[in-house]
């Protein structure tokens, strides 16, 4: 699987990328996401630095993501497109709770942002991308401004629209061209995680007991089942389970990241349990 493409501050990108026609996508403040589908079906995920072969492995704060790229990915769309569906890798945001105030209720678990095709070893135009994950049936990042000539766009000027997805500005904005020159521009008003910032979150770490406390309530546990079985789907303790706690690591993903993150079996037996005393007869 193809490592992430860099994207570095305007500043530093290649002179050539303010040439030409740019697109202009909101810069969205999650965690990297990419993924292949295989020849079996099964999809094949990674992060930014790891590819997890055990889908068990997978991480808290990205079940969600994977969860809905699972349910909502076209397979055979994608199957019937390409002739190798393991030679295409999709790029992405895990939408997570970070530093910026999305909705998570209405924001998709998974927002795309690039498709690399091996079969000519480059990434898609921004607009191809676009529409590819739009066929698919998932949802690409917000497009601000698409095919703006370079002549009549100044990033000393450029002033960073509203997010898509919630009551304020954007993090920043994402510069492409077909070309697969790309940069970015960090909106300054917008928080962004600092060593303070870290250190606040480290002595406000949440704990297992706290979560279980404040996220396996009757009532989420009841909403869950309650939206199982609205799609036919088994009411069953394991199911139940893993959908509470892909939404815990959603909105706590350092809690669950990092060298001092929570026992991640030890919170899913944790909420095993409560589930299981909730969906009791």
């Amino acid at each position: 699987m193809n490592e992430f493409p860099s994207v570095q501050p305007v500043a530093d990108a290649p002179d050539d990328l303010l040439s030409g026609h740019l697109w202009l996508l909101e810069l969205i403040d999650g965690r990297p996401l990419r993924f292949q589908l295989q020849d079996s079906g099964l999809l094949r995920v990674g992060d930014a630095e790891t590819v997890y072969a055990d889908p068990n492995a997978i991480p808290l704060p990205f079940q969600c993501a994977v969860q809905h790229i699972r349910e909502s990915l076209d397979r055979a769309a994608l199957r019937a497109a390409v002739d190798d569906v393991e030679g295409v890798t999709f790029y992405g945001v895990a939408t997570t709770r970070e530093s910026v105030p999305y909705d998570l209720g209405s924001m998709p678990p998974f927002l795309g942002t690039d498709v690399w095709a091996a079969d000519d070893e480059a990434f898609r135009p921004p607009d191809a991308a676009d529409g590819i994950f739009r066929r698919l049936g998932l949802d690409p990042v917000n497009t601000f401004r698409r095919e703006v000539h370079a002549r009549d766009f100044s990033v000393d000027t450029y002033e960073i629209p509203g997010s898509a997805w919630y009551d304020g500005p954007a993090a920043g904005v994402v510069i492409r061209d077909k070309q697969g020159h790309r940069g970015r521009v960090s909106h300054a008003a917008v928080p962004t995680a600092t060593p303070a910032l870290e250190s606040a979150k480290s002595a406000t770490a949440p704990s297992i007991d706290g979560l279980i406390t404040e996220y396996a309530t009757g009532e989420r546990i009841d909403a869950i089942a309650a939206s199982l079985r609205a799609a036919d789907q088994p009411v069953a303790v394991d199911a139940v389970t893993d959908r509470l706690c892909a939404a815990v690591g959603r909105r706590h993903p350092d809690a669950f990241l990092g060298a001092d993150s929570l026992d991640q079996a030890g919170f899913r037996s944790a909420v095993a349990e409560q589930v299981q005393r909730q969906l009791q007869p």
